[in-house]
């Protein structure tokens, strides 16, 4: 089965204009660009016969091609990732049994998540598209909340059926039960997290080109809702309750990242599990992060929680040989 990663990157963003080619200080003490990260994070993963990047922007191509990624170009008419996918196997000339579609700012994906999800769609020959979820612990829920009722709209949430195939995904919480009602087991409301990495079959991209964009799609902002308009099923795997926890990391970094640059570093956030704080703050230990293995699971430190304040990120970082800067 040939299998190959894709990477779409584009330069354009309303909130943080050229994002890819934004510089982390490595583990190795060097700055290399966010995009360059997240190819080494898909070069990592066991099974995969290439990465490429597809963007629709030359300084991007550039500066991929300076170290020594496979690039494919795409037009600036793409709405997505998906889409870009698409068109990138189309211009480079390829049909392998699975595309993955790993975001370009989500370099900390550790490999056996895109591995399983790989394995997810071969074992389910009927079905084109394939991705994960994972369950709100009530900390990321209640946060997720939060940040609903302040109107920020950051993760996704998604329903199922009893066979796990997809219903329907919303960046409101799905169901709106309320966040302090208790099952019976006296748990948080039973609410699964989307992680916004895909697996498909070539067949399906080109129906997805075919069919346009959808109304849920262009209402939720959530891309692939375009497949589950036209009836194509999505399967979901993963149920959270594995000791190897993904952890949102993902989002942690995009909210990291989120900073424009007249914040110069010093913008607040919140990142759910990880609490509140500063993209200068936590450069450094997103890169200790960087330089863990492949099946990192938190953000390290000492105590072996996530660290929640400025001071025990600082110490954390400083303990594990990494200075908080950013460039």
């Amino acid at each position: 089965m040939s299998t190959i990663i894709v990477i779409p990157a584009r330069y354009a963003s309303s909130r943080y204009p050229g994002k890819p080619l934004a510089l982390l200080l490595g583990p190795d003490g060097v700055h290399k660009p966010l995009i360059q990260h997240t190819w080494q994070a898909a070069r990592r993963v066991h099974g995969i016969d290439a990465v490429y990047i597809a963007t629709d922007d030359k300084r991007i191509a550039k500066v991929a091609k300076g170290f020594g990624a496979k690039v494919v170009l795409t037009s600036k008419t793409c709405r997505n990732g998906t889409e870009r996918c698409a068109e990138a196997i189309r211009n480079v000339g390829i049909t392998p049994d699975v595309v993955v579609n790993l975001q370009g700012d989500a370099p900390l994906t550790p490999s056996w998540f895109i591995e399983e999800l790989v394995t997810e769609l071969s074992l389910r020959g009927k079905f084109g598209v394939a991705t994960p979820v994972l369950r709100h612990s009530a900390e990321t829920l209640s946060d997720f909340v939060l940040d609903r009722s302040l109107n920020r709209i950051g993760g996704t949430t998604a329903v199922f059926a009893s066979d796990g195939r997809a219903l329907y995904f919303s960046k409101e919480k799905l169901p709106a039960s309320s966040s302090s009602m208790k099952n019976s087991t006296n748990q948080p409301p039973i609410v699964f997290h989307h992680i916004g990495v895909y697996a498909y079959r070539p067949s399906a991209l080109a129906d997805y080109m075919r069919w346009g964009e959808g109304w849920l799609e262009q209402a939720e902002g959530l891309e692939q809702l375009r497949f589950l308009e036209n009836g194509e099923p999505i399967p979901l795997f993963g149920d959270g309750s594995s000791s190897r926890d993904y952890s949102f990391i993902s989002d942690i970094v995009k909210g990291v990242l989120a900073a424009t640059e007249r914040d110069h570093g010093y913008r607040i956030y919140n990142l759910g599990g990880a609490g509140q704080t500063s993209l200068i703050e936590l450069t450094g230990h997103i890169a200790a992060c960087l330089g863990k293995e492949a099946r990192c699971e938190r953000l390290p430190d000492q105590a072996g929680d996530v660290p929640r304040t400025f001071a025990d990120i600082r110490r954390a970082s400083e303990e594990l040989g990494y200075s908080p800067q950013v460039r």
